[in-house]
């Protein structure tokens, strides 16, 4: 792809190295930038810039957050002895949309994927199962995509864990095998968490 602009290429350069963004989608969304207003422009690269600067991550369930503990484990309203165990924020998202689960999360980070390099040591693993050690948890919910590495992670922190005093239980299998979480309909994914399944069950059936 030829450019008439240095600054032109650059910006698209960049534009491209977002998800499921090619270099000619990077040039059309470029160029529909040129052509607003400057300051709505500005204001883009403001927002991006102060996401990047100023986000922080809840120390309590990791989730991203503009205070130093997020606005659903400061909710006095949630259950908070029942912790949903999630991949990432996207995930957190889509079962908040859903209305029906009242409960805390635990975002990850990721999933155990050997053959990506990822390891427990890499995920917010340990932050989990010392909070089940402390007492305070009365019931862990695995969320976590139905693939190999989701059951591979989900496996790993319940051997982690099968000894405290804890129920242990996973989404129903209304998600279909090898989906992932964000992508299944709100119907689905609010029903799936509601008819959870003790996680033993789970095993046994996969």
């Amino acid at each position: 792809m030829e450019f008439s602009s240095k600054l032109l290429e650059k910006a698209v350069n960049e534009m491209a190295q977002l998800p499921g963004i090619g270099k000619r989608t990077a040039l059309r969304l470029v160029l529909h930038l040129l052509k607003q207003p400057k300051e709505q422009t500005q204001l883009l690269a403001s927002a991006l810039t102060q996401l990047r600067e100023d986000i922080r991550f809840c120390s309590r369930c990791h989730n991203i957050s503009d205070e130093e503990i997020c606005y659903i484990c400061s909710n006095p309203a949630r259950e908070q002895s029942v912790v949903c165990v999630v991949e990432d924020i996207r995930d957190v998202m889509a079962l908040e949309n859903t209305g029906l689960y009242k409960g805390l999360y635990h975002v990850l980070g990721g999933k155990i994927s050997p053959i990506d390099g990822v390891g427990p040591s890499q995920l917010n693993i340990p932050s989990l199962v010392e909070k089940v050690k402390s007492g305070a948890v009365k019931e862990i919910i695995f969320a976590l995509s139905s693939t190999m590495e989701g059951d591979t992670t989900n496996f790993y922190i319940y051997r982690q864990i099968k000894d405290s005093d804890v129920i242990v239980s996973a989404i129903a299998r209304g998600i279909a095998i090898g989906d992932e979480l964000e992508y299944a309909d709100e119907v689905t994914l609010g029903r799936s968490i509601l008819h959870r399944i003790p996680f033993e069950n789970a095993i046994k059936n996969s």
